[in-house]
C-alpha cells in the first residue's frame, strides 16, 4: 500500500579459507555453468550474486554474494526479519557448497574448514530449532489445555441438553394428561361444535332447551352447556326468554 515502508533486511556473512591453484577466469568459467547466477570477473577476484527475490522498485531484497578471491572466499548475504538467521546462513552454506564442488579443480580448500563451518552452523541451528521446538510444545499444551476445557464444556452441554429433552418430555407427557382429562371433562366436544348443537337443538325443539336433557344427550357438563348459552346470547346469537 501507498505510504508503508518495507523493512530492510539485515546483513550477514562469513569467510571460508582456501587458497586459488588456478585462475579467475577458469574459476568464472565454471560458474557460469549456472544459469541464475550472476558473475563479475575483478582484478582480485570473481563475484558471485545469487539474486533471490527483489523489492517492488527492483533492488535486491533477499540475495547473496559470494567473492572468490586469492586466500579466501568471502559470504555476504541478507536476512529477512520474518526468517531466522541460522536458517538463513544454512541455506547460503549450501549454495556456497554447491559452487565450491564446481570451483574446486581451481582452489585448495581444506576439509577441516569445511567441516568446522558447518558444524559451527548446525549447532546455531540445533539451538534455534531447540528454542523453537520449546515454543511449539508450550503453544501444544496451552492448545491441549483448550481442547480439554472445549470438551469439558460440551459434556456438560450434551448433559444439560439431556436433562432439558427429559424434562420438556416430561412435560408433554403432563400435557398431554391434562388435554385427555379436559377433553373428558368437556365431553370430548370443541366450543364451536357444542354451540351449533345447542342452536340446532333450539330451532328443533321450538325455541327451548332443557339442560339437564341436552347434557344428558351429549354427555357434557350442565354447566358447560350453560357456558355456551350465555356466549350466544352475548354474542346475539340468541335471546334470552323474558
Amino acid at each position: 500500500m501507498a505510504g508503508e515502508s518495507i523493512t530492510q533486511p539485515k546483513v550477514d556473512g562469513f569467510r571460508m579459507k582456501a587458497k586459488l591453484q588456478g585462475k579467475f577466469s577458469d574459476v568464472a568459467s565454471a560458474l557460469n555453468t549456472i544459469s541464475f547466477l550472476k558473475i563479475a570477473q575483478e582484478k582480485e577476484g570473481v563475484n558471485v550474486a545469487y539474486i533471490e527475490s527483489r523489492s517492488i522498485d527492483k533492488t535486491p531484497y533477499l540475495f547473496s554474494l559470494m567473492k572468490f578471491k586469492k586466500n579466501e572466499i568471502e559470504v555476504i548475504y541478507t536476512v529477512p526479519s520474518n526468517v531466522s538467521p541460522t536458517k538463513r546462513k544454512l541455506d547460503v552454506m549450501r549454495y556456497l557448497l554447491n559452487m565450491v564442488t564446481l570451483v574446486e579443480p581451481y582452489y585448495d580448500i581444506d576439509n577441516k574448514v569445511v567441516y568446522q563451518l558447518v558444524e559451527e552452523t548446525m549447532r546455531q541451528l540445533e539451538e534455534y530449532t531447540t528454542g523453537d521446538y520449546k515454543a511449539l510444545y508450550k503453544e501444544y499444551d496451552q492448545l491441549k489445555r483448550e481442547v480439554e476445557n472445549l470438551r469439558r464444556s460440551s459434556l456438560i452441554y450434551k448433559n444439560q441438553v439431556k436433562s432439558l429433552s427429559k424434562e420438556n418430555y416430561e412435560l408433554k407427557n403432563e400435557n398431554d394428561e391434562l388435554k385427555v382429562r379436559f377433553e373428558k371433562l368437556h365431553g370430548g366436544i370443541s366450543d364451536n361444535v357444542l354451540s351449533t348443537r345447542v342452536q340446532e337443538w333450539i330451532m328443533d325443539h321450538n325455541g327451548t332447551i332443557n339442560i339437564v336433557e341436552f347434557a344428558k344427550y351429549n354427555k357434557v357438563p350442565e354447566a358447560r352447556v350453560e357456558d355456551v348459552l350465555n356466549n350466544l346470547v352475548r354474542q346475539g346469537y340468541l335471546q334470552q326468554a323474558q
